[in-house]
């Protein structure tokens, strides 16, 4: 089955009891036993729900996994990965990724025993070096979040692989319809499915894509035990989402490539982030890896001025000043001071996250009329 009728119809079956053809809401806390323990499959409603299981399904058919497991956010998703680790373990991450999971990595779990390392993963030595005997998870983001950046999926999985050591890759911002880690050689898949999975910007939702079964097994256990679990109303809209996914996430990539374009050529524009862009570092990775190559695009206002951003991030009308991305509607934001305002500074401009950094989200609107917006905007600095 293809990608386009996979997001169809995998895991998807018309109501026995009615024939919709669309999964109904389970709106239920709780399911009438004929007898003690004997029932049709469900119980309670925070262990299983009908709605969450047929999005459970067409999540793990889209990545090409054995079991998804979904929670109320994407941060809920990783924290219950990190709950499978002891005190003692150590992570090794990407440096350039989303400031709600270093927050979870440094200011909750560092706490209890679990230290991260954040590290250049296209440096493979650095990377290397980093592997102790300590490390039980490696968490790669790809492309990563804000500077576009582009790991190599199946280079670092093969590391973590000799060095039996499990693999979590951030696939938010690519979504299954631009790449499938498991098939690269990750252990799991991480989805803030509140982003293009829900692609409509009316829902919050997490999920983990495994393929191996005892992985499946305990991050159910934790599912069920520490019960961050979505409501069926959330997954009903994952699901109405993930049906139109491959045409909104192609819309995107084909404006994000028009408007990086735009920007490269801006005089008042010093740094565009894209990984379509062929003097992109890691342009060959992201073709290699990737059916194409997104719709986010990052880039520097000329000077690095945050003035000139501000100016420019109140300048827009099409683009909406919004934390979030991957949404049918254009938004712009300001990292440093929003999404990655818990990474100290001296850590974002590390990676090159300066405070006249401005991150675009690429929504499904003409594109002429997006890049007629920047370019107003632009005007006013």
């Amino acid at each position: 089955m293809k990608f386009g009728t996979k997001v169809i119809h995998a895991g998807i079956e018309p109501d026995p009891s009615t024939g919709a053809i669309m999964t109904p809401i389970f709106q239920t806390s709780t399911y009438v036993q004929t007898a003690p323990g004997k029932h049709k499959g469900y119980e309670y409603a925070r262990t299983q729900n009908p709605t969450r299981s047929a999005l459970e399904k067409n999540l793990a058919a889209l990545e090409n996994g054995t079991d998804a497991i979904c929670f109320s956010s994407g941060l809920a998703a990783m924290d219950a990965i990190l709950k499978t680790l002891n005190p003692g373990d150590e992570i090794i991450s990407t440096n350039d990724l989303y400031g709600g999971s270093y927050r979870l990595m440094t200011k909750i779990y560092d706490r209890f025993g679990i230290k991260s390392h954040f590290v250049d993963m296209n440096n493979t030595k650095e990377f290397e070096k980093s592997i102790n005997n300590n490390t039980k998870l490696i968490w790669i983001e790809t492309p990563t979040n804000p500077m576009l950046n582009i790991v190599d999926i199946k280079k670092i999985c093969k590391i973590a692989q000799d060095k039996k050591v499990l693999t979590c890759v951030d696939n938010t911002f690519a979504s299954p319809y631009l790449q499938t880690p498991l098939n690269l050689g990750a252990d799991m898949v991480l989805h803030s499915a509140t982003k293009y999975l829900g692609g409509h910007s009316d829902v919050i939702h997490g999920a983990v894509i495994v393929k191996s079964k005892e992985i499946a097994q305990q991050l159910r256990f934790i599912q069920n035990a520490a019960g961050a679990i979505p409501g069926p109303q959330d997954c009903f809209l994952i699901l109405r989402g993930i049906k139109t996914l491959h045409l909104r996430v192609q819309r995107s990539c084909d404006n994000a490539k028009k408007i990086a374009k735009f920007l490269q050529t801006h005089p008042k524009i010093d740094n565009v982030y894209y990984p379509g862009i062929k003097t992109h570092p890691n342009h060959k990775i992201a073709k290699k890896q990737m059916k194409d190559f997104g719709g986010m695009v990052s880039f520097d206002v000329a000077g690095g001025s945050y003035k000139d951003a501000l100016k420019i991030l109140k300048g827009t009308h099409l683009f909406s000043l919004a934390e979030s991305l991957g949404g049918v509607e254009s938004l712009i934001g300001h990292p440093a001071s929003m999404t990655h305002a818990s990474i100290p500074k001296k850590d974002r401009l590390k990676v090159g996250l300066t405070d006249s950094l401005i991150r675009l989200s690429i929504g499904v609107e003409d594109v002429d009329d997006l890049i007629n917006d920047l370019d107003e905007a632009l005007r006013n600095l």
